[in-house]
Parts: structure tokens; C-alpha cells; sequence
């Protein structure tokens, strides 16, 4: 029997290139690299398929919708790999018949109540929190300020390298920052994101304080072999450990519930209140309709129609 599963080295999502788009390539591993994050060296094992799909469930908080499409991505990697005989097709059987979650198991996720306001108060304080005297502090630090001021999605930020920062100018003419060709959901060419001063130094200072090389600018730490001594890795931080340091820091400045779209929507809220425009392309909406329906989260303004006439 093939346990190709087992290590990364004999089975990469690769295998299905020329079968799905680019973008929808770089959506699948983004997803099964979290599969191989939760399952290690057991990854093979559709009973660690089972336990991923429960933790999935009990541990996050993402809408059934997007765990059952990171599902159905390491589905489809193991049907190709049993296909191209890295894996054999009774243990490929044995994860199709893993269902998905139930949308109405998880309907409180998918409320438009499900969503956490950030105040720009509360958004400080998590801001402030990190020992940036520690290695996994500066990087911490950095990830949240980088959300914070581009309203990335957690999985636009895991893919970020060094490569996307550009220095430009503001129409003040002073120094600004921008995050380019960022590739996110359902577009074909890459769109600009901004980058804030305080984002921009803080990615600095946790680049250049990490003890090695990589393109990636969030990159993983692991725990190293001098005891609790953590040892930075060159591979990018997957998506699932990002969502564990948002939690992890907003549970610290006395916030529950808070999920990293609700950086994006505390992005597209406190822009709104200038120029919904301005919002609708920070965030790479097509649709204005959908930054006002879904990322501006301010309630009506009482007594706002005063003295109208």
C-alpha cells in the first residue's frame, strides 16, 4: 500500500496543474497546506481527515462554506494522487466518503450578526499587545498591523513576499506604501493593497530580525531543540496559524469573537466614513454593493436627520 500522504516531498498540490486555473491552484494549496498544519506525518490517514473536518468545526470559526471548500481541496488531492498511483485508491475511496459540515449545523456562522465591530480604540490595543522584544512578538506585530491597514484576507497575507512592497508617494508627497499585485478571490490579474507606515516598519523589523532567508514575508516558528527557544522557518505561516495569532491578541485586549474578516470590515468601515469608494477599492470590490452591504459596519446615526429642511 502507497503512503505517499505522508511526507510533502511525494505529494504536492502541483500534481493538478494544467486541470484548474492559477488562482484556483494557489486557493488549493493554500488549503491543503493547512490540512498538512493540522495533520503532520499523519496526513495519510483518513481518520486524521475525520479529526481535521471536527476541528475545523469545533476550533474555528469559519463559515461551513469555506470549510467545506478546504475539504473538498484535499478531496481532490488525494483523488489525484490515488489517479496518478502516489497513493492508492482504497485510502483516496475512504476520504470521498467524508462528508462536509452541515450549513444548518453552523447557521449562527453564516448570521450577518456573525460579525465583530473592531473600534479604531479596540484595534490599538491589539496593535499594542505584542512583546516585539521577542522574535514571534515582531512577527506578530507586524502581521496584525499589516491587516489592520491593507484589508487583506488572511489568505492574501500568508502569500505575501517581500516583493509585493513598493515605495511610492502620497498625494501629499510624502513617503507611502503599497502592497502590489496582491492575487485574491476570483480575480485573474493582482490588484494594489495599501500598507501603512506603521505596518511597513514593523515588517521591516521583523525581517530583519529573523535569523534566515526567505521570500516570504510571515513566515512560520517552530519549536526549536533548546527547550522553549522558537526557531523561525523559511516556509510561509499557514492560514490556520495566522487565524490563531488574530485570536490569540484580540482575546488579549477583551475582544471574543473576532475573526480576521474583521479586519477587513474594520478596513472597509472606517474608510466608508470617508469615501465609500475609496473603501470599495482598497478592499478589491467590483461591486460597491458589496463593501456596503457586508464591510461597513457603523449603525445609523441618531439624530442624523435632523434640521434637513
Amino acid at each position: 500500500m502507497t503512503t505517499a500522504l505522508t511526507t510533502t516531498q511525494t505529494l504536492d498540490v502541483s500534481i493538478l496543474a494544467g486541470q484548474i486555473a492559477p488562482s484556483s491552484l494557489a486557493m488549493y494549496r493554500r488549503d491543503f497546506a493547512a490540512y498538512l498544519d493540522f495533520a503532520g506525518t499523519r496526513a495519510a490517514l483518513p481518520t486524521e481527515f475525520a479529526r481535521f473536518r471536527a476541528w475545523l468545526a469545533n476550533e474555528t470559526e469559519y463559515s461551513p462554506n469555506t470549510i467545506n471548500r478546504m475539504l473538498a481541496a484535499v478531496r481532490r488531492v488525494v483523488k489525484e494522487a490515488a489517479t496518478q498511483g502516489y497513493l492508492d485508491h482504497e485510502t483516496a475511496e475512504a476520504f470521498k466518503h467524508i462528508e462536509g459540515v452541515k450549513v444548518s449545523a453552523l447557521r449562527e456562522r453564516t448570521r450577518p450578526n456573525n460579525r465583530t465591530r473592531i473600534t479604531p480604540e479596540d484595534m490599538r490595543r491589539m496593535l499594542d499587545i505584542a512583546d516585539t522584544t521577542k522574535l514571534v512578538g515582531l512577527r506578530d506585530a507586524a502581521l496584525l498591523a499589516t491587516l489592520q491597514s491593507s484589508g487583506l484576507r488572511v489568505s492574501e497575507l500568508v502569500s505575501l513576499t517581500v516583493g509585493h512592497i513598493v515605495t511610492t508617494k502620497s498625494k501629499r508627497g510624502q513617503v507611502a506604501y503599497l502592497l502590489q499585485g496582491v492575487m485574491g478571490k476570483g480575480q485573474v490579474t493582482g490588484r494594489d493593497a495599501a500598507l501603512s507606515v506603521e505596518a511597513y516598519n514593523r515588517i521591516m523589523a521583523w525581517v530583519n530580525a529573523r535569523p534566515v532567508m526567505s521570500q516570504y514575508i510571515f513566515t512560520g516558528l517552530t519549536d526549536g531543540l533548546h527547550g522553549n527557544v522558537t526557531e523561525p522557518t523559511t516556509a510561509p505561516i499557514s492560514a490556520i496559524s495566522a487565524w490563531k495569532v488574530i485570536v490569540k491578541y484580540a482575546k488579549r485586549a477583551g475582544l471574543e469573537h473576532v475573526k480576521p474578516h474583521d479586519f477587513r470590515r474594520f478596513v472597509g468601515t472606517q474608510l466608508a466614513k470617508t469615501d465609500i469608494r475609496q473603501a470599495q477599492k482598497a478592499l478589491g470590490h467590483k461591486s460597491i454593493e458589496t463593501t456596503m452591504r457586508n464591510y461597513v459596519l457603523d449603525d445609523l446615526e441618531a439624530g442624523l436627520t435632523d434640521n434637513l429642511c
